[in-house]
């Protein structure tokens, strides 16, 4: 089979070489290197895009996607319901009215955000449901003013089902402060456990509870919450329909309340990665040291192609050749061994807790308790990416300065 001048000499010098052991032990160290640091890209970032999509899917299977909120208490929800479903994106739509207030019990006090929700709908929009460790969430009944809190509230508290908490609201008047506060007594009929800071930030009362607390009619709400089939759409499908319902309703959504968190979350995946690449950057270029060595232990076999015909093109093209190589090998066992390593991470890690008898991740110190890993073909492929365009990169040097060799100077000293 023909093969080009360059491609044959460049991989024949790839292999072991018995006139220099020590080149060859640089050119494997190299290409280990480098498959070390792809390896180590791909398994990082995937267990960053699992803890990214654990966060998501609890966080954001907690909060609203999106809500229609009106500028005064909404006496009907039906019809801005039944106006939100019309959008294609939107997959559910339930009442739902927000306050904020602090806990008090024996002295102790928290801030929290209490949520009123109709338990019989709740399960379409929310998440809450699968994740109650004591008590029901259909236990909130409308007049009983039933709470069901979250595990660290619990915790802090010290409560279970049946205890009795009072929640403090603020309450504009016409007092000289402007602000009274009142306080509502709760009983605890749940306690919901999601693996977030929100099982110490968050409760839900019933949607009529929340009206009456606010003083509104019973059937009055504050909102229609909705539930999108694409969250980062969420924005543009809520502003559509609260300008389709007029100016006594305006948009909110979850980037308003959890945007800051998403957003560093992914700007510490970009700086992680970028810290990382530059492992595999000093394991590329170490091909760059590899390649000058053999260029001054092949100076002889240089001159001599020089002298039969070879042009410097060809001379630059086989170390070329040699470097990318060593850089293709490298990233591939790299890939092959980061995509095995990312798919079975948790299983490892799993395995290692068992056999020590250590919990790394303990569901007492943790909001995840197991480590996720989420592996992306993006991501893999910019990895394989970088790894073979700097491997490329670290060759033109070498290859260059062995196209400058004089033959005679080189036949001369060898």
């Amino acid at each position: 089979m023909f093969r080009p001048l360059s491609i044959f000499i460049g991989t024949r010098y790839t292999r072991a070489k018995r006139r220099n052991r020590f080149v060859s032990f640089i050119s494997m160290t190299s290409m280990i290197g480098l498959a070390l640091g792809v390896l180590a890209m791909i398994v990082v970032l995937s267990v960053m895009n699992g803890f990214q999509r654990e966060m998501s899917s609890r966080i954001l299977g907690m909060v609203p996607h999106a809500t229609i909120v009106g500028v005064k208490p909404i006496d009907d929800w039906q019809p801005v319901a039944a106006a939100a479903m019309k959008n294609p994106e939107v997959t559910a739509a339930v009442p739902f009215t927000e306050m904020e207030g602090m806990l008090s019990y024996k002295g102790l006090m928290q801030p929290i955000q209490i949520s009123g929700v109709d338990p019989a709908q709740e399960g379409k929009v929310s998440i809450v449901a699968q994740h109650i460790v004591q008590g029901r969430l259909d236990a909130l009944k409308p007049g009983e003013f039933g709470v069901v809190i979250g595990e660290i509230t619990a915790r802090r508290f010290r409560l279970n089902v049946g205890d009795k908490i009072t929640l403090i609201v603020p309450e504009v008047s016409t007092a000289p402060g402007g602000i009274t506060p009142r306080m509502q007594r709760l009983n605890v009929v749940g306690v919901f456990k999601v693996g977030a800071e929100l099982d110490g930030s968050m409760g839900l009362i019933h949607v009529a509870d929340a009206a009456t607390m606010q003083r509104w009619e019973p059937n009055q709400v504050q909102s229609v919450r909705l539930a999108v089939k694409d969250l980062y759409a969420a924005p543009k499908v809520s502003s559509d329909i609260a300008a389709g319902l007029g100016a006594e309703f305006k948009a909110d959504d979850w980037t308003h309340t959890q945007g800051s968190l998403f957003s560093a979350m992914k700007m510490e995946k970009t700086m992680i990665g970028l810290l990382l690449l530059m492992i595999v950057a000093v394991a590329a270029f170490n091909i760059i040291a590899t390649l000058i060595m053999v260029v001054n232990d092949k100076g002889a076999d240089i001159a001599i192609l020089r002298t039969i015909g070879a042009t410097p093109r060809q001379i630059m093209a086989i170390f070329m050749v040699q470097g990318t190589v060593i850089g293709i090998v490298g990233t591939l066992i790299g890939g092959v061994l980061g995509v095995i390593a990312a798919l079975n991470v948790s299983e490892l890690v799993g395995w290692f807790e068992r056999v020590s008898g250590q919990h790394i991740f303990s569901s007492d110190v943790y909001f995840v308790s197991n480590l996720p890993s989420e592996l992306q073909g993006g991501d893999v492929l910019l990895i394989c990416s970088a790894g073979f365009v700097l491997s490329f990169l670290a060759t033109l040097y070498p290859a260059w300065r062995a196209a400058k060799i004089e033959p005679a100077h080189a036949l001369r000293y060898s």
